[in-house]
This record gives C-alpha cells, sequence and structure tokens, in this order.
C-alpha cells in the first residue's frame, strides 16, 4: 500500500490537479515567477502543503487563486483534481468592460501615427 502524500512539489502539483496542460509548461511557469506560494515567489521545486494558497497568472488562461486542500503527484481525472484545492480565484471581467483592440486589415501596413496614439490612448499608456 503507498504512503500519503505529505509534501508536493509546486510544479508537479499546479499540473496534477489540472492548472497546466503539461509538467514542462506548469515548470516553465514557475521559473518564469508566475506561480506564488503564500505570496511569496515559488522555485519549481518549492512544497506546498494542504492549506497553502497558490496563485497562478500569466498565459492565456485566467488568474487562479486556489488553496491546497489534498496533496496528489500523478495526474487524475478533472472531478478528482478539482477536489484537491478550493477555488478562489477573481471572477473574470465580463466582456462588455474589456477595452476593445483596433483591428486591422491583414496586410493593411503599419500603423499611421495617428492610429498609434489611438491604440496607446486605449491601452492607457
Amino acid at each position: 500500500m503507498s504512503e500519503p502524500v505529505v509534501r508536493a512539489r509546486v510544479d508537479a502539483w499546479t499540473w496534477a490537479v489540472r492548472l497546466f496542460p503539461t509538467r514542462s509548461q506548469a515548470a516553465a511557469a514557475v521559473r518564469a515567477g508566475h506561480v506564488r506560494v503564500n505570496g511569496e515567489r515559488a522555485k519549481p521545486a518549492t512544497l506546498v502543503v494542504p492549506g497553502d494558497e497558490v496563485h497562478v497568472r500569466g498565459g492565456d488562461m485566467r488568474e487562479r487563486l486556489v488553496v491546497v486542500e489534498r496533496l496528489i503527484v500523478k495526474r487524475v481525472g478533472a472531478d478528482v483534481a478539482a477536489a484537491c484545492y478550493l477555488d478562489r480565484s477573481p471572477a473574470p471581467i465580463p466582456r462588455e468592460r474589456m477595452a476593445l483592440l483596433a483591428v486591422r486589415d491583414r496586410g493593411g501596413g503599419r500603423p499611421t501615427k495617428r492610429e498609434r496614439r489611438l491604440t496607446d490612448r486605449l491601452r492607457g499608456r
């Protein structure tokens, strides 16, 4: 019979609970500083225990804030993985409130100075 997991690496745990699609992407995100454990920037070998807060941001996924409930190091089904953490992520921004980016026709060339100024103003620069 296997022993229960007492501590797990943050890269392995975030991959196992399906916050990242691959283990290498999880490790790369941790190395890039996109993962924090209890407010501290994590390294791939940082250990997590039940009760720790893991904050994940970056890439195309939305910001996630999860609390470790149960430790696993093997990838499991989505329903089992969801039982391993408590999701305290902020609600996503409604589409109506997101700023629309200027859309250019493909092959339309470089934007004019006026278009660049409008784009910068839209982005708040």
